[in-house]
């Protein structure tokens, strides 16, 4: 992503200068992905598609098959399945009446299956200030004042066709459930869009959001054992959603500029380190901010209307740690016990669901997390060419509140729910582990190269709960000694896991002074293919068939390895 900088330093006088940068980035982000339409859903991990599903409809049968294959790791079952998307799109043909709004029918093999990508393409123009004055010899006060304006572009743009003719620019949500055609439309300045490789369908728009600054911090020294800092700071935040395509489910708040969301916010900041001695100091640090939400959180589906989540309003978060330091010639070593704790948050997801057979908008707002735990590091020399260092954290990541669910259907204003509450107190943070150690060991040899080995432990990983199978809905027609509750609101807690990494270099000195440098690194060095990285609880829930969709895992990577080859002159 091209990145454009211009700076400038003017010095004032002896004790003062300012500091002034603007700068620009632009570019463009591509995820890819399946869509399909009026077909049969092609992943292989698709619930449908799994053991478990034919198990659940007493179909041993078709499930014993369905097992063996997988643990054989058949890729007709494990794969998708190209040739077959390829093989339905041929068969597909079509007539098109009033295909792209000119009065006239098209004849084609109307794609069932494509590869789409999602973009998001963004740009950012900013400023940044900076005055900074001594005061005294034992004063340092810095202003500042820093504002951008950034906008990107979402849309998505058809990739592959996979031998189709065309794919039909219409919603097959819609289209099912709606009498009117109309309202299955994605663009309604251009009904019944046919679209090829390379153009934009679906949705297409932008996010503006434009923030303003204004800081300052003041350095100090009491005596010759306290430094410190305070800062203050001050910001606006506005932003909103111009929608560059009238969709016939929303044809009022589509298109065109939505209203802006204000925010405004604040925050203060202060430490202190005291130098018990010149080898041994105590540091201490706390914050106290306010933060807008996020916009790509705060509209209720950005891709078809500028609907905003009720009740929208900034976060707060408060923070604090304190750190021992041990700095000795060959020995370096710190301490931290840390405390974090966000409020007011939101989270949204967006999921398919079987129940009302369309995507669905989850969100939750007033959504409090708490970080707080203890980290160790040392590094330390043993001899002139031998390094050792280690690290170890302990923390607990909790969710703290009961936050508000608000969840509702893609392709409607109707409200699925409204004020129902997640009972996600307590509940870990999942996604990370809550412990975690490392211990190494390097060589540097006289004569310019060097060999390591590093070892990698972690613990307590936790998947994300899903937020509707911890509510009092969910629990509907269950008592208190049913083996389900348990299966229902406990949150699962994954294996332990390591991995063992080597790495090595070696630097040539040519004779004109300049270097030619070769490193490796060899990750994961005994193929642990068995740890679970991390995964998540899916959305979807039936209370009928607790396993009907079970949770997903990634598995880290077995023995990977790369090498860089570089000259310096």
């Amino acid at each position: 992503m091209p990145y454009i900088v211009l700076s400038d330093e003017l010095k004032i006088n002896s004790k003062s200068k300012l500091t002034s940068t603007a700068y620009y980035t632009f570019g463009r982000t591509g995820n890819s992905n399946l869509n399909w339409n009026n077909a049969a859903d092609p992943r292989p991990d698709y619930y449908r598609n799994l053991p478990s599903y034919s198990y659940s409809r007493d179909q041993v049968v078709f499930g014993d098959q369905a097992t063996a294959l997988w643990s054989a790791n058949d890729p007709s079952t494990t794969q998708l399945d190209w040739d077959f998307m390829y093989f339905a799109n041929s068969k597909n043909l079509a007539t098109i009446e009033n295909a792209n709004g000119s009065g006239e029918n098209l004849v084609g093999n109307r794609a069932k299956y494509i590869v789409e990508e999602y973009r998001v393409d963004p740009r950012r123009l900013g400023i940044n200030s900076v005055y900074n004055t001594q005061l005294s010899d034992k004063l340092n006060l810095s202003v500042g004042v820093n504002g951008y304006n950034y906008v990107s572009r979402n849309f998505r743009v058809l990739k592959d066709l996979l031998g189709a003719d065309f794919w039909l620019d219409v919603d097959q949500f819609a289209e099912r459930d709606f009498s009117d055609p109309v309202i299955a439309q994605n663009d309604l300045t251009t009904v019944n869009k046919t679209i090829q490789v390379g153009e934009t369908f679906g949705y297409d728009y932008d996010m503006h959001v434009v923030y303003a600054d204004v800081f300052s911090n003041l350095d100090f020294k009491l005596g010759k054992k306290i430094d410190g800092y305070v800062g203050i700071d001050l910001n606006t935040t506005s932003f909103w959603r111009v929608g560059n395509l009238q969709n016939g489910k929303f044809p009022e708040n589509s298109i065109g500029e939505s209203e802006k969301q204000k925010f405004f916010n604040y925050g203060a900041k202060g430490g202190l380190v005291y130098k018990i001695t010149g080898r041994h100091a105590i540091a201490l640090n706390g914050l106290y901010q306010t933060k807008a939400p996020n916009v790509r959180n705060s509209y209720i589906s950005p891709r078809t209307r500028d609907q905003v989540i009720g009740g929208l309003g900034s976060s707060d978060i408060a923070s604090g740690d304190i750190s021992y330091i041990v700095r000795y010639p060959k020995l370096q070593a710190r301490a931290t016990a840390f405390y974090t704790q966000y409020n007011n948050q939101i989270w949204s997801r967006s999921f398919y669901h079987d129940e009302y057979l369309n995507f669905v908008n989850y969100m939750l707002t007033g959504v409090d997390k708490l970080y707080q735990g203890i980290e160790l590091g040392i590094e330390g020399n043993v001899t002139s060419t031998i390094v050792v260092s280690g690290a170890f954290t302990t923390a607990q990541y909790l969710y703290t509140s009961r936050p508000t669910a608000t969840i509702t259907v893609d392709n409607s204003e109707e409200l699925l729910a409204e004020g129902k509450t997640v009972y996600w107190k307590n509940y870990k943070i999942g996604g990370m582990p809550q412990t975690a150690a490392t211990l190494g060991i390097k060589y540097n040899s006289p004569k310019y190269w060097f060999i390591g080995v590093n070892g990698n432990y972690v613990a307590d990983i936790y998947l994300d709960p899903n937020p509707d199978r911890r509510t009092a809905e969910a629990l509907e027609g269950f008592v208190d000694t049913d083996p389900q509750v348990a299966q229902i609101i406990d949150q699962e807690k994954l294996a332990n896991g390591y991995s063992v990494n080597l790495f090595a270099g070696y630097s040539y000195r040519l004779k004109g002074g300049q270097f030619i440098r070769f490193s490796i690194n060899i990750n994961n060095l005994t193929n642990n293919k068995k740890f679970v990285t991390g995964g998540f609880e899916q959305l979807r829930y039936d209370a009928s068939d607790i396993n009907k969709f079970p949770s997903k895992y990634g598995y880290g990577y077995g023995l990977n390895y790369f090498g860089q080859l570089s000259y310096q002159f």
